[in-house]
């Protein structure tokens, strides 16, 4: 056995271990992401009377367009996100978290780049190609319609979640989770989905079981999802969302970290980008910059293409005093 890596796990865990948490990602799809699915998280709690503060931003581009038994959606543009979360730990074992979004809908400026990838590695760009560049249009046409061409921004809506440690030891820990969505952002622009949402998880967190610098986190979940006008006729109500993340500590300051998220359809519908349930595939990396502080960067695909945007770009930082 290699007796250099339980000394670095100790330096690593004293000097990073705070900033152990999943990466933090949500469908950003027009549909989806007005759902209150809740990205993952550590099922760690910080000591009574602590807070962190954190801001998540991303840019993800959409393209669908896709006909089939009499229904018809288009989604072609860009959506940008800022996300204000706020956590404080209750006690030793509970935490409540805040968190205020911020988005903006437009024709963006990815189109090209991601052109220029799709070209470059041979890979299908679905139609995007010999479609008009940098131009909104989330069209549905079916038992529901909906439609937005011109560009839309403001406050998102928000969510408050409560978790209980019910498990930890030298580590692992489990909690359990509820959340709610308020209908703070507007429907019409698609910054909200017009109803409240509910939800409850498990979540899992633990070190690799030998002397890998690996750290895990597991999330499985249930999501009653309000009436919303957009697709009332076709909206699921009942959702289930799960995850995976692996934190790899590969020095004091540095993490890399791969993620899987999913969660069922939105909408009873055949067309793929909202009939389907949607998987993601994430990369990034942590950068622990100073004592109190950590500086994430990450790319997320479309596992199930069309479920969720083509690509999303991510950057977070977080405070932890």
């Amino acid at each position: 056995m290699d007796l250099r890596w339980p000394s670095f796990l100790l330096l690593a865990g004293a000097q990073v271990g705070w900033a152990a948490e999943p990466l933090y990602v949500k469908n950003l799809s027009p549909v989806a992401g007005l759902l209150g699915l809740p990205s993952q998280r550590s099922a760690d709690i910080s000591p009574a009377g602590k807070f962190d503060l954190a801001v998540h931003g991303s840019i993800a581009s959409h393209y669908v367009s896709e006909a089939r038994g009499g229904e018809f959606l288009n989604l072609d543009g860009e959506t940008s996100r800022l996300a204000l979360e706020a956590r404080y730990a209750l006690s030793d074992n509970w935490d409540l978290q805040l968190e205020l979004p911020w988005l903006k809908h437009s024709g963006g400026k990815l189109d090209s780049l991601i052109d220029n990838w799709h070209s470059l590695w041979g890979m299908s760009d679905g139609g995007r190609s010999d479609a008009d560049r940098d131009l909104l249009d989330y069209t549905y046409l079916g038992a529901d319609s909906f439609s937005l061409i011109d560009d839309s921004s403001g406050l998102g809506d928000t969510s408050l979640s409560l978790s209980y440690r019910f498990f930890a030891d030298d580590t692992s820990s489990a909690a359990i989770v509820a959340g709610y969505k308020c209908a703070t952002g507007d429907e019409d622009e698609f910054l909200g989905s017009g109803a409240d949402d509910a939800y409850l998880a498990l979540r899992f967190s633990g070190d690799h079981d030998g002397d890998l610098p690996l750290r895990w986190h597991g999330q499985l979940g249930y999501l009653y999802a309000g009436q919303s006008d957009l697709i009332e006729n076709i909206q699921e109500q009942n959702l289930w969302f799960a995850g995976l993340g692996l934190d790899w500590r590969i020095s004091p300051s540095w993490s890399v970290l791969g993620q899987l998220d999913a969660h069922a359809a939105p909408a009873d519908s055949d067309i793929k980008g909202i009939g389907e349930a949607a998987v993601m595939v994430s990369v990034g990396a942590r950068w622990r910059f100073a004592d109190d502080w950590a500086l994430d960067v990450s790319v997320v695909e479309d596992i199930q293409v069309e479920t969720a945007p083509d690509v999303v770009f991510q950057a977070g930082v977080r405070w932890r005093p």
